[in-house]
């Protein structure tokens, strides 16, 4: 990957290769603004009924590792380039991502006639001593609103011997409130989670699931726009009888071979309640390092 493409629409608004995104944004950072007045939206579901979603907020978390490789989403022009080749596969939807992600690649011209779903909160960065206070670091609701994208993403990680959870809770709920009347999808991605040994873990058991998901069902004044995103657990049917809220599967950084993950997956995808996946490192660093052959395969199990 040289980290070329952009877009091959000459004369166009957008770049024409990545390198040229640093001098558009000393020179013109109003580009950013004009294109995303002028995208043109669209509906939430195609005819297919179900999402694919490409996730790329772990960055902003310090979470740069993926497949073993410690540092593989920290080079920003092979990451640019990843994404672009995934967005542009046939059966994707659209992007679940921070600012300068999202802007980089509108620059790009990658995200034309895709969703955009804003990533809220950053702040709890991977093995830091606050990891688990979760701030509001990223996107706001009047900043989603005014980049006219899709919805809202939050991460929600509840751990019940951590006091500072119910701040993380009560800040969430808010913007579950302010998403549901500005019309915007709420995003909410819930864990049981702990310290083990220094370290945060989520629990991935069926009841801690199902706990996370009755916990964060009933954030805000309304939930008539509210989504889950959820990991593909053990006894995942169990797991979606607890929501009648449309969810969306997230893919994490497997451990399992390819054929296993992709076969939860699929089994998955039939259950009630789920619209789709959003997948993140999963497809941009396969193990072959194929990312269309990853994403093609992934969009195999929706349409």
């Amino acid at each position: 990957m040289d980290g070329t493409r952009a877009t091959d629409r000459a004369g166009s608004r957008f770049v024409s290769s990545v390198s040229e995104i640093s001098e558009v944004r000393a020179r013109e950072p109003q580009r950013i603004g004009e294109l995303l007045a002028s995208r043109e939206r669209r509906d939430l579901f195609g005819a297919e009924g179900q999402l694919m979603i490409v996730a790329c907020d772990h960055p902003a978390r310090g979470a740069l590792g993926a497949s073993g490789r410690r540092n593989a989403m920290a080079n920003r022009v092979e990451l640019l380039d990843r994404l672009a080749t995934a967005l542009a596969r046939p059966g994707v939807d659209g992007l679940l991502a921070t600012a300068d992600i999202a802007e980089d690649l509108l620059l790009m011209g990658a995200l034309e006639g895709k969703l955009v779903f804003a990533s809220l909160n950053r702040g709890g960065i991977q093995g830091a001593s606050f990891e688990m206070d979760d701030r509001a670091t990223g996107y706001d609701v009047r900043g989603t609103l005014e980049a006219r994208f899709d919805g809202l993403k939050m991460l929600t990680r509840i751990d019940l011997d951590d006091p500072g959870t119910v701040a993380t809770l009560e800040t969430q709920g808010r913007v579950v409130t302010e998403c549901n009347r500005a019309g915007l999808v709420a995003m909410v991605e819930p864990f049981m989670s702990r310290r083990v040994g220094g370290k945060v873990v989520n629990d991935l058991s069926p009841d801690a699931v199902i706990k996370s998901v009755a916990i964060a069902s009933g954030l805000g004044a309304s939930s008539a726009y509210t989504w889950m995103k959820l990991p593909v657990v053990d006894e995942m049917e169990r797991v979606m009888d607890a929501t009648t809220l449309p969810t969306l599967l997230l893919g994490g950084d497997p451990e399992g071979s390819p054929d296993e993950t992709y076969a939860s997956w699929s089994a998955a995808l039939a259950l009630p309640s789920v619209r789709g996946l959003v997948l993140g490192r999963t497809m941009l660093y396969p193990a072959d390092d194929d990312v269309a052959k990853a994403v093609d395969t992934a969009v195999g199990l929706l349409r």
